[in-house]
Protein backbone atom coordinates (compact mmCIF):
# COMPACT_ATOMS: atom_id res chain seq x y z
CA UNK A 1 0.00 0.00 0.00
CA UNK A 2 1.33 3.45 -1.14
CA UNK A 3 1.36 6.32 1.50
CA UNK A 4 0.63 9.68 -0.05
CA UNK A 5 1.60 12.24 2.39
CA UNK A 6 -1.08 14.65 3.42
CA UNK A 7 -1.27 18.13 2.57
CA UNK A 8 -0.42 21.53 4.87
CA UNK A 9 -2.68 22.82 7.06
CA UNK A 10 -2.78 27.12 7.17
CA UNK A 11 -3.40 27.76 10.83
CA UNK A 12 -6.37 29.74 9.88
CA UNK A 13 -9.75 31.20 9.97
CA UNK A 14 -10.86 28.03 11.61
CA UNK A 15 -9.50 29.54 15.20
CA UNK A 16 -12.88 32.10 14.81
CA UNK A 17 -14.88 29.32 15.70
CA UNK A 18 -13.30 28.00 19.37
CA UNK A 19 -10.81 30.64 20.23
CA UNK A 20 -12.07 34.06 19.35
CA UNK A 21 -15.40 33.71 20.86
CA UNK A 22 -16.96 36.17 23.06
CA UNK A 23 -15.71 33.42 26.00
CA UNK A 24 -12.18 32.82 24.61
CA UNK A 25 -11.38 36.36 23.24
CA UNK A 26 -8.79 38.38 26.43
CA UNK A 27 -9.14 42.35 25.93
CA UNK A 28 -8.56 43.23 29.10
CA UNK A 29 -5.24 41.97 29.96
CA UNK A 30 -4.57 43.99 33.21
CA UNK A 31 -7.96 45.25 35.45
CA UNK A 32 -8.05 48.80 36.91
CA UNK A 33 -6.49 47.10 40.12
CA UNK A 34 -3.31 46.73 38.47
CA UNK A 35 -0.44 49.15 39.30
CA UNK A 36 1.56 50.75 36.13
CA UNK A 37 0.83 53.18 33.42
CA UNK A 38 -2.20 52.40 31.70
CA UNK A 39 -1.91 51.36 27.57
CA UNK A 40 -4.90 50.89 25.10
CA UNK A 41 -3.38 49.17 22.45
CA UNK A 42 -4.75 49.43 18.84
CA UNK A 43 -2.88 46.29 16.72
CA UNK A 44 -3.53 46.48 12.78
CA UNK A 45 -3.06 43.74 10.75
CA UNK A 46 -2.39 44.25 6.77
CA UNK A 47 -1.57 42.39 4.06
CA UNK A 48 1.14 42.95 1.45
CA UNK A 49 -1.02 45.11 -0.33
CA UNK A 50 -1.81 47.34 2.71
CA UNK A 51 -5.72 45.89 2.79
CA UNK A 52 -6.69 44.99 6.11
CA UNK A 53 -7.10 41.47 7.33
CA UNK A 54 -10.41 40.90 8.68
CA UNK A 55 -9.83 37.21 10.23
CA UNK A 56 -6.48 37.38 11.85
CA UNK A 57 -5.97 36.66 15.51
CA UNK A 58 -3.84 38.29 17.88
CA UNK A 59 -2.25 36.97 21.16
CA UNK A 60 0.02 38.92 23.29
CA UNK A 61 2.23 37.72 26.35
CA UNK A 62 3.57 40.57 28.97
CA UNK A 63 5.42 41.30 31.86
CA UNK A 64 3.65 43.57 34.33
CA UNK A 65 5.03 46.99 36.04
CA UNK A 66 8.09 45.38 37.51
CA UNK A 67 9.23 43.56 35.00
CA UNK A 68 7.70 39.81 36.27
CA UNK A 69 6.08 37.59 34.06
CA UNK A 70 2.59 36.04 35.38
CA UNK A 71 3.54 33.26 36.63
CA UNK A 72 0.76 29.81 38.70
CA UNK A 73 2.56 29.72 41.75
CA UNK A 74 2.27 33.63 42.60
CA UNK A 75 -1.36 33.74 41.66
CA UNK A 76 -2.18 33.69 45.07
CA UNK A 77 -0.08 37.35 45.52
CA UNK A 78 -1.91 39.08 42.49
CA UNK A 79 -3.09 42.96 42.59
CA UNK A 80 -5.72 41.79 40.64
CA UNK A 81 -6.81 38.17 40.31
CA UNK A 82 -7.80 38.79 36.74
CA UNK A 83 -4.34 39.80 36.04
CA UNK A 84 -2.60 37.21 33.40
CA UNK A 85 -0.30 38.97 31.24
CA UNK A 86 -1.93 37.59 27.91
CA UNK A 87 -4.68 38.90 25.74
CA UNK A 88 -6.35 37.51 22.57
CA UNK A 89 -8.42 39.24 20.37
CA UNK A 90 -9.65 38.95 16.42
CA UNK A 91 -9.48 41.24 14.25
CA UNK A 92 -12.58 43.25 12.83
CA UNK A 93 -13.18 43.95 9.38
CA UNK A 94 -10.95 46.48 9.52
CA UNK A 95 -7.96 44.49 10.45
CA UNK A 96 -7.90 46.42 14.13
CA UNK A 97 -8.41 44.27 17.53
CA UNK A 98 -8.01 46.41 21.13
CA UNK A 99 -6.18 45.72 23.91
CA UNK A 100 -6.62 47.41 27.65
CA UNK A 101 -3.47 47.00 29.96
CA UNK A 102 -0.67 48.60 31.50
CA UNK A 103 3.52 49.39 29.78
CA UNK A 104 5.05 46.77 30.85
CA UNK A 105 8.51 46.92 33.14
CA UNK A 106 11.64 46.05 31.66
CA UNK A 107 13.09 43.02 31.86
CA UNK A 108 16.32 41.16 32.49
CA UNK A 109 18.07 39.50 29.45
CA UNK A 110 21.15 37.08 30.64
CA UNK A 111 24.06 38.65 30.39
CA UNK A 112 22.87 41.50 29.04
CA UNK A 113 21.23 44.07 31.55
CA UNK A 114 17.41 44.19 30.81
CA UNK A 115 15.20 44.79 27.47
CA UNK A 116 13.26 47.68 27.30
CA UNK A 117 9.55 47.87 27.87
CA UNK A 118 7.73 45.64 25.37
CA UNK A 119 4.78 43.30 24.31
CA UNK A 120 5.37 39.77 22.99
CA UNK A 121 3.24 38.78 19.88
CA UNK A 122 2.27 36.19 17.69
CA UNK A 123 -0.06 36.91 14.89
CA UNK A 124 -2.07 33.56 13.44
CA UNK A 125 -4.18 34.56 9.73
CA UNK A 126 -5.14 32.65 7.10
CA UNK A 127 -3.19 31.22 4.97
CA UNK A 128 -0.17 31.03 7.04
CA UNK A 129 1.45 27.12 7.91
CA UNK A 130 2.42 29.02 11.26
CA UNK A 131 1.45 31.73 13.58
CA UNK A 132 4.32 34.47 13.29
CA UNK A 133 6.07 35.84 16.09
CA UNK A 134 7.17 39.39 16.92
CA UNK A 135 7.77 42.67 19.91
CA UNK A 136 5.74 45.62 20.21
CA UNK A 137 7.86 48.23 21.47
CA UNK A 138 6.77 51.45 22.76
CA UNK A 139 8.05 54.84 20.05
CA UNK A 140 10.57 57.10 21.90
CA UNK A 141 10.97 54.95 25.00
CA UNK A 142 14.95 55.80 26.08
CA UNK A 143 15.29 52.48 26.97
CA UNK A 144 14.70 51.05 23.15
CA UNK A 145 18.51 52.16 22.68
CA UNK A 146 20.12 49.40 24.90
CA UNK A 147 17.46 46.77 24.50
CA UNK A 148 19.67 43.66 23.67
CA UNK A 149 16.90 42.11 21.50
CA UNK A 150 15.96 45.32 19.46
CA UNK A 151 19.53 46.22 19.35
CA UNK A 152 19.94 42.79 16.82
CA UNK A 153 17.41 44.34 14.67
CA UNK A 154 18.80 46.11 11.34
CA UNK A 155 18.29 50.15 12.33
CA UNK A 156 16.27 50.70 9.14
CA UNK A 157 13.49 47.89 10.33
CA UNK A 158 13.17 48.42 13.86
CA UNK A 159 10.19 51.11 13.16
CA UNK A 160 8.57 47.98 12.18
CA UNK A 161 7.99 47.21 15.89
CA UNK A 162 7.05 50.44 16.99
CA UNK A 163 3.95 50.93 18.59
CA UNK A 164 2.89 54.95 18.06
CA UNK A 165 1.17 57.13 20.50
CA UNK A 166 -1.80 59.08 19.61
CA UNK A 167 -1.67 62.00 20.15
CA UNK A 168 -5.03 63.48 20.15
CA UNK A 169 -6.16 60.33 22.94
CA UNK A 170 -3.26 60.22 25.85
CA UNK A 171 -2.42 56.38 26.52
CA UNK A 172 -3.40 55.07 23.43
CA UNK A 173 -0.98 53.17 21.11
CA UNK A 174 -1.61 52.30 17.60
CA UNK A 175 0.73 49.39 16.23
CA UNK A 176 0.45 47.86 12.52
CA UNK A 177 1.39 44.51 11.80
CA UNK A 178 2.57 43.91 7.83
CA UNK A 179 2.49 40.52 7.02
CA UNK A 180 4.27 41.22 4.06
CA UNK A 181 5.73 43.90 1.50
CA UNK A 182 7.98 47.07 1.94
CA UNK A 183 7.11 47.63 5.11
CA UNK A 184 7.00 44.37 6.76
CA UNK A 185 7.15 43.98 10.05
CA UNK A 186 9.80 42.03 11.62
CA UNK A 187 9.30 38.74 12.69
CA UNK A 188 11.44 36.68 14.62
CA UNK A 189 12.51 32.63 15.05
CA UNK A 190 10.87 31.23 18.10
Amino acid sequence: MDHVPTPSQTVGPFFHFSLTTAEHCIGCIAGPLVPGERVWLQCRVLDGENVPVPDAMIEIWQADAEGRYYSEADSENAVDPAWRGFGRMATGEDGICKFETIKPGRVPWPGSGLQSPHLKVAIFARGMLKQLFTRIYFANDPANQEDPVLQRVPQERRETLMAHMDAERPGHWRFDVHLQGELETVFFDV
